[in-house]
């Protein structure tokens, strides 16, 4: 059977196609924005990538269409796909027909660390031997793939996102996946170009509390009003709350300020009598963002038979996914991070992460504004704080960003620069930095390869 992806870089599609080849489908794809590390791994399965949309991508004639969220009416290969009366279908409904039934779901969902949490649980399931299958939007360094079958009886990870699922079908995608477990992360304002406000999505959120069956759990993090709406319009499963307040049979105690060590505390009464126990994790990652979304892994993974010891210990042998936190080279004492934060609450929960595990030299800050939520400026007026624990932030306006980031400078709490030419904005970087620093460069698109061209010029200028 021959399956074509239309979209086939994205994150979410990039991985369907992997699954798609793992069962022995024939699979080509086409995309107008082809970048590492999807093209990468695509590429390396096999996978014949189409560089633009074209009606001649659908020679030979394919079995199915598989049609991406980011393609709309009016897009060639749609209209064509449409003309020629292929049978097509979105990316969550194809994996909820061909990957998922039979499979104990777990979906992990938020605004914020869905990639990072569903890495960590998916890590840790393969620590405990239990070989799961996964679908995460980033590669996770622990497996070199984004997605994999897995053992046909083991749990099936899957980040669980949002968005909307298609041209043809607008809601969101985890409505499709109906888990038996479900991981509530956190939950803010985003996607404006799809939803009109916070209401809204948080009416999605419950749409996936409804599928989520009264035998399997909801993992909901604490001290946040808008989770708190969601389970309040009705839930008829389990809900185990994980965070920081003291009724929440998951906690989790800072014993480091950076959070790189830190204590889990499980305490719960369930049919079998109370649950007392704790135990440390001592890992790589800072932020304690991070130390909450390996929270709620612990506890996901514990509803799924892992030992909190036993995951505890995983966690030091945990590698951040590609793009967070990820440290791409270093020159001259001077590191050059990789993080896919394009979110305010995002930007500013990676900076103060870094800060506190930046003990000597300088934080500088280099944002891309670039999604959808930015490009409409909906959260503009949130971005000049979310730089405050950096010591200095160079902004990009890329283009297609139809509003002005020269207001963002002017409210900045640390010194910052505008730039709009890539290669302007490298030279300024090589110039401002010294030994000891940090570069942390944030987008969720390619950025133009800035990581390579600024290690690149870093070498040439340290060489001198």
């Amino acid at each position: 059977m021959h399956l074509h992806i239309l979209g086939i870089c994205g994150t979410f599609m990039g991985s369907l196609a992997l699954l798609a080849r793992e069962k022995g489908l024939t699979v080509s794809g086409s995309d107008a924005n082809v970048y590492p590390p999807m093209s990468t791994q695509l590429e390396e399965a096999g996978i014949v990538l189409c560089d633009g949309y074209s009606a001649d991508n659908l020679s030979p004639r394919p079995d199915r269409v598989v049609i991406g969220n980011a393609l709309a009416r009016g897009n060639p290969e749609v209209e064509a796909v449409l003309d020629l009366g292929l049978p097509y279908v979105s990316g969550p409904e194809w994996l909820a027909e061909r990957v998922l039934p039979g499979r104990r779901v777990i979906a992990v969902a938020g605004t914020h660390g869905k990639t990072t949490t569903a890495s960590l649980l998916a890590w840790l399931l393969e620590s405990a031997g239990q070989s799961p299958g996964f679908l995460i939007g980033g590669v996770p360094r622990n497996f070199g793939v984004s997605a994999r079958l897995g053992a046909p009886d083991a749990p099936f990870v899957v980040e669980a996102d949002e968005y909307d699922t298609a041209f043809f079908d607008k809601r969101s995608k985890f409505i499709h996946y109906r888990p038996e477990i479900a991981i509530l992360g956190n939950l803010e304002f985003d996607h404006a170009d799809i939803f009109p406000d916070l209401a809204a999505i948080e009416r999605q959120f419950h749409h996936l509390v409804r599928t989520v069956p009264g035998r399997g759990r909801l993992l909901v993090a604490d001290g946040e009003p808008a989770l708190e709406r969601v389970i309040a319009m009705g839930a008829w499963t389990p809900v185990d709350h994980f965070g920081s307040a003291a009724t929440s049979p998951w906690r989790l105690e800072l014993e480091r300020e950076d959070a790189s060590r830190f204590r889990v505390v499980h305490e719960a009464r369930d049919g079998a009598g109370e649950v007392n126990e704790d135990a440390v994790v001592d890992w790589s990652l800072t932020g304690a963002y991070n130390a909450r979304n390996a929270l709620a892994a612990l506890a996901a993974a514990n509803a799924c038979g892992v030992d909190l010891a036993r995951g505890a210990a995983a966690l030091s042998r945990f590698a951040t996914p590609r793009r967070r936190q990820e440290l791409r080279g270093e020159v001259a004492g001077i590191e050059v991070i990789d993080d896919f934060a394009h979110h305010p609450t995002a930007i500013a929960a990676t900076l103060e992460g870094l800060r506190a595990a930046t003990p000597r030299g300088r934080l500088l800050a280099v944002i891309e504004p670039r999604s959808n939520t930015m490009r409409l400026g909906t959260l503009r007026d949130r971005l000049a704080a979310s730089v405050a624990a950096a010591d200095a932030a160079f902004w990009f306006q890329p283009p297609g960003l139809d509003w002005s980031l020269a207001p963002v400078l002017e409210a900045s709490p640390v010194p910052a620069r505008l730039c709009e030419d890539l290669d302007a904005l490298v030279a300024a970087l090589v110039a401002e930095a010294r030994p000891l620093d940090r570069i942390v460069v944030m987008s969720n698109g390619g950025f133009g390869g800035i990581h390579e061209k600024l290690l690149a010029a870093l070498e040439v200028a340290h060489a001198r």
